[in-house]
């Protein structure tokens, strides 16, 4: 996952990439472009790894990057410039000052720069909506994208950002490689100056981030940048100090992860337990594709345990052995075989169709819940079986792809 820091210059988006990172990269206005990448911290992977003492452990990652902040002319807004280099974002995290810059001679206006960057954002939206709808208009084109661009126009010309929009009444999928950024999830960081670290959202802020259908956060990221360079016994005597029961990198991730709907599950096995980031409510098939796409294509079944009944019994095969009496158990499956290995052809040849099998098996997990666990066993590429296992978390099941 990959996530944009941006704001206006001058609002401390360095020091909060440095508190998230790690990194001691340069502070000041200006600047290029850094990449930075943070280790989702999760209990669970910990425990899967003292169960099956892989020989390597490797945690979901989100990946930073710190855009430098440019004012336009009329120093309200985003430069042209800074504006474009936030469309390669996957989501966006706003950086408001609440601390007095000696570089900068106005006020800390936090309302005021939310506002200015929403407008900019909805503005840069709105050019792009206008042009493309124009041209496939002039041209005749899909009727489906035709209306799916009008709801957007629709929309941004009400002052409502595209996130606003729920699945059901826009159609994402045929506009996502406009990069809209009215449409990408945004959290909003108050950075407030050191003295107020432990500081709330003010309740206004805090209003007019939810209009705009975003998250929001509150933190100092001067002093988050000094716990960052800390070890970890240090580090929450300091946040204890502070009347922080997290740290930001924390709460930041526990924020995103809800924001953007997001879990993750976990790959285990002798070599490697591994998580992987997916989307609430994806199907276990697809999620065997993001390990592999041989894995997606030759999915059979899955079996599914709650967490807690695999921690009950301790292992996998003690679950086995339990079967059906174990509480929540279940088999969904259909089975899928090659027709040939040149074509790598599938079809469905057991009792369940495919499309049900992919309803029941819907992961329904959470960031902080127990373990969804699958186990593909069979995959076809290039004329030769492959053996996977996979552990997926999330708050219902442990389960086994057969």
């Amino acid at each position: 996952m990959k996530i944009g820091l941006v704001g206006f210059a001058g609002s401390g988006k360095t020091t909060v990439f440095n508190a998230m990172t790690g990194l001691n990269v340069p502070v000041g206005i200006g600047g290029e472009i850094r990449l930075g990448t943070v280790k989702v911290p999760d209990d669970r992977i910990d425990t899967l790894s003292s169960i099956f003492s892989p020989k390597k452990t490797t945690y979901a990652e989100m990946r930073f990057c710190d855009i430098p902040g440019e004012y336009g002319a009329d120093k309200k807004g985003l430069s042209p410039r800074a504006l474009q280099q936030i469309r390669d974002q996957e989501a966006l995290c706003l950086v408001l000052r609440d601390f007095a810059n000696p570089d900068l001679s106005d006020e800390p206006n936090p309302i005021g720069d939310l506002q200015a960057f929403s407008s900019e954002c909805l503005l840069a939206d709105l050019e792009i909506v206008e042009r493309r709808l124009d041209r496939i208009r002039k041209e005749g084109g899909n009727a489906v994208e035709i209306a799916t661009l009008e709801k957007a126009y629709t929309t941004l010309m009400s002052e409502h950002p595209l996130r606003s929009l729920s699945h059901q009444e826009f159609n994402r999928e045929l506009l996502r490689g406009y990069g809209l950024l009215t449409d990408r999830p945004l959290l909003v960081i108050l950075n407030h100056a050191e003295a107020n670290a432990a500081n709330d959202l003010p309740r206004t802020l805090k209003d007019e981030i939810e209009t705009l259908g975003a998250g929001g956060l509150a933190l100092s990221a001067s002093v988050e940048a000094e716990i960052a360079d800390l070890d970890l016994e240090d580090q929450a005597e300091f946040l204890e100090d502070l009347g922080l029961q997290r740290s930001a990198l924390t709460r930041f991730i526990r924020t995103s992860y809800a924001l953007l709907d997001l879990i993750s599950f976990f790959t285990v096995g002798p070599d490697e337990v591994r998580a992987w980031t997916i989307t609430r409510g994806m199907t276990a098939r697809p999620a065997a594709g993001r390990i592999h796409s041989d894995l997606e294509r030759g999915f059979i079944r899955a079996e599914v345990t709650p967490y807690d009944v695999f921690m009950k019994y301790g292992s996998e095969q003690a679950v086995k052995e339990a079967g059906r009496k174990a509480p929540g158990w279940m088999s969904y499956g259909f089975r899928i075989a090659p027709n040939s290995f040149a074509s790598r052809r599938r079809k469905s040849i057991g009792s369940m169709p495919s499309a049900i099998t992919s309803a029941c098996m819907s992961v329904v997990t959470t960031l902080l819940g127990p373990i969804f666990c699958c186990k593909p066993s069979r995959a076809w590429k290039n004329g030769s079986i492959l053996q996977s296992s996979f552990v997926s978390i999330g708050p219902l099941s442990f389960a086994k792809i057969a």
